[in-house]
């Protein structure tokens, strides 16, 4: 029978100290290297909520697959006949609408699609400034650590490239544009902007002839440059919504993701229930911003659409073929188009045109093309929610002077 030894229990060895020291410093060196991780991944992802370089390097990237590139010796070629057809658009137009436009021939230009990209990252980004600074302290406070940092870092990566993909998509498609910075401290005039690849690639999808489809969209540009230029009154207007509404969706942006993936959900099955899945993410003081700014929107590019087909008559051979073939392709789109459209709020802007126009029509074919000078002689005449939809409320109103 074996009994119970007597001797005192081992010490720990030397060996046992050393690992158990090893251990400890290991453990503060991954504790420091943590911390200093999660400090400069605070400082990375304070650094913005877009990487804009890499969204043009994206877009740009997407554009250099589509057909129809010019070369830069190609689009200086082209600047003549742009500014040709504005020679004659000018004067015409400040003849139909009774307001001369001094200096925007000057302020005109040919781009490709990589140029038009590289004018809107910036405007984009001009946007985004005004509310990122609100938008990364939610999702990125001071002190937030190592997660926080990370998980803000992986949602710049995904808005980055989904940015990139929607200006490359865009870029695909833009003809022109008055291009105006609402938002700048300086009330610096716009530039109009002519992207040379994509009206040579309509002008051959629709069967027009070049020249006369080149005319027909710059009238529909300068017009927008009328709309602005001719009424100092409305950048400022415009420009004071939208920055309510960016202050808006700025000071509170929690919970945002979960409703709009919800909207989004709905907005890919093509449900609709009388609001845009935009607005399910809006505030009473935000929606009625949103709708004020919409009925705006839709006059602007559907007076430019009206003026397009009218005072074109007279500069465009052949505009009413232009037009209607024009605007029958608007109409078609594939699935992956509409849903892009509807994803992106893009079909917003097709209503625009359709409403808009319809409207502007209507006034002028019960009052008379001069009633339409009433639209643009300050905010109080401008249409409202729901007289877009129905012009008669406009006109009784305005002209009559029996609304409110």
């Amino acid at each position: 029978m074996t009994g119970r030894s007597n001797r005192p229990p081992a010490r720990p060895s030397w060996r046992d100290d050393r690992i158990w020291q090893a251990g400890f410093l290991i453990g503060s060196a991954l504790g420091a290297a943590a911390t200093v991780a999660g400090r400069h991944a605070e400082k990375a992802a304070r650094r913005g909520l877009v990487d804009w370089p890499e969204v043009e390097r994206i877009a740009v990237g997407r554009l250099r697959a589509a057909p129809g590139t010019l070369s830069a010796a190609e689009l200086r070629a082209a600047e003549p006949a742009y500014a040709e057809a504005m020679a004659r658009i000018v004067p015409a137009l400040g003849a139909a609408l009774g307001s001369e436009l001094p200096g925007v021939v000057e302020r005109s230009g040919v781009v490709d699609r990589a140029g038009w990209v590289h004018a809107n990252t910036g405007s984009f980004a001009s946007l985004m400034s005004k509310i990122e600074t609100d938008l990364l302290d939610q999702v990125m406070p001071p002190g937030g650590g190592l997660a926080k940092a990370t998980m803000a870092l992986a949602n710049r990566w995904v808005t980055t490239r989904q940015l990139g993909f929607l200006l490359g998509f865009m870029g695909s498609r833009v003809l022109g544009q008055y291009d105006l910075a609402l938002l700048t401290a300086e009330a610096a005039p716009g530039r109009l902007l002519f992207v040379e690849e994509n009206i040579r690639a309509t002008a051959r999808a629709l069967g027009v002839p070049l020249g006369p489809f080149r005319t027909w969209i710059a009238l529909h540009e300068t017009t927008h440059a009328f709309e602005f230029e001719a009424h100092p009154w409305l950048r400022p207007y415009l420009a004071e919504r939208l920055e309510r509404q960016l202050t808006l969706f700025g000071k509170d942006a929690r919970g945002l993701g979960r409703e709009a993936l919800r909207g989004l959900g709905r907005s890919i099955r093509g449900e609709a229930d009388g609001e845009h899945w935009l607005e399910r993410l809006m505030g009473p003081e935000q929606k009625a911003l949103f709708r004020e700014t919409q009925a705006v929107m839709s006059l602007l590019e559907g007076f430019s659409d009206y003026v397009m087909d009218e005072v074109g008559r007279d500069l465009v051979p052949g505009v009413a073929q232009i037009s209607e073939r024009f605007h029958e392709r608007r109409t078609k789109r594939t699935p992956f188009e509409r849903s892009i459209l509807r994803l992106t709020g893009m079909d917003l802007k097709l209503e625009q045109y359709k409403k808009g126009e319809r409207f502007v029509r209507a006034i002028a074919d019960r009052r008379g093309s001069t009633a339409l000078t009433r639209l643009w002689e300050g905010p109080e005449t401008l249409p409202r929610d729901g007289e877009i939809e129905a012009p008669e409320r406009w006109i009784a109103r305005v002209l009559d002077g029996s609304g409110g």
